[in-house]
């Protein structure tokens, strides 16, 4: 169970940083807007959640220059920096609220993008019921997210230092899958890849984690500060994964997927959201 105060203070700190951190995050950004270009689709209002400093807004823009663009995120920091994406002809809208109690209308956006955000949710049922409620019949959802293979060598080196939570738990591709059926999306495709990135020490990899935001925030994590001879211990166990090239791997096991809302296929029950009109946007 993941802390949502604590997960929303580390990203506005982070939001200065981000991009300069977020490489494989702006390379995943990519990936799945690429996958727009295979689907015959014109909404006339998308919608980015988690939208971080607006790597999908910016291509949603561009993509679809008749539509309405909406950039959500927990963290207001980000989405201000996510409103600065457009130009002066063409912003988006921009909403500082939470994936899992979207402020939006039923059958608001055509088009729901999500990168890398739902591994922040801390119940992924109740957030695709959120995506599906706002979605429009004969809409689509396309996110990434992470798998459980995510930082394993980061998960090995702190296992032989101690039994404690040092990083955020993920969630496998079929659970994900599984998720969808059961909130009502139809036609769900999912795929997966493994990217590896390489760190000149494990001090720049857990640095990079930081920059962008993406620190532990479960809840059974330690609260204390970290000794420094626990920190030696988990680089030292962290050797065992140097490379020939002394470079230090970190894995990220990358979901793709995407599912439609069928026609007159709504769930009903979904009353944990207060639904506001979307142009009644935060003031940012």
């Amino acid at each position: 169970m993941l802390d949502k105060q604590i997960t929303r203070k580390h990203f506005d700190r982070a939001a200065d940083s981000y991009d300069a951190a977020a490489v494989l995050q702006r390379e995943i950004a990519s990936r799945l807007s690429e996958r727009l270009a295979l689907i015959k689709l014109q909404p006339k209002r998308a919608l980015d959640v988690g939208s971080g400093t607006g790597f999908i807004t910016r291509d949603l823009l561009k993509r679809y220059p008749k539509a309405e663009v909406i950039s959500l995120d927990i963290a207001l920091n980000m989405a201000k920096k996510s409103k600065s994406v457009g130009s002066w002809r063409r912003n988006p809208k921009v909403i500082c609220g939470d994936a899992e109690a979207l402020p939006l209308q039923a059958d608001s956006v055509d088009l729901l993008m999500s990168n890398l955000m739902l591994q922040w949710s801390n119940d992924l049922e109740k957030t695709f019921s959120g995506f599906h409620y706002v979605i429009a019949p004969n809409g689509l959802l396309l996110f990434s997210t992470f798998g459980p293979d995510t930082l394993k060598e980061m998960r090995h080196s702190w296992a032989t230092v101690d039994g404690g939570s040092h990083q955020s738990s993920f969630v496998d591709m079929h659970d994900v899958g599984d998720a969808l059926l059961k909130t009502g999306f139809i036609d769900p495709v999912m795929d997966m890849e493994m990217i590896t990135m390489t760190y000149a020490s494990v001090r720049q990899l857990m640095r990079d984690i930081k920059n962008i935001g993406a620190t532990n925030t479960d809840k059974a994590r330690s609260k204390g500060l970290m000794g420094k001879q626990k920190l030696a211990d988990f680089e030292r166990a962290y050797e065992q994964f140097k490379t020939a090239d002394n470079l230090y791997p970190a894995s990220w096991e990358v979901i793709y997927g995407h599912a439609w809302v069928g026609e007159g296929i709504k769930l009903e029950g979904y009353d944990k959201v207060i639904p506001i009109q979307v142009e009644n946007k935060l003031g940012i």
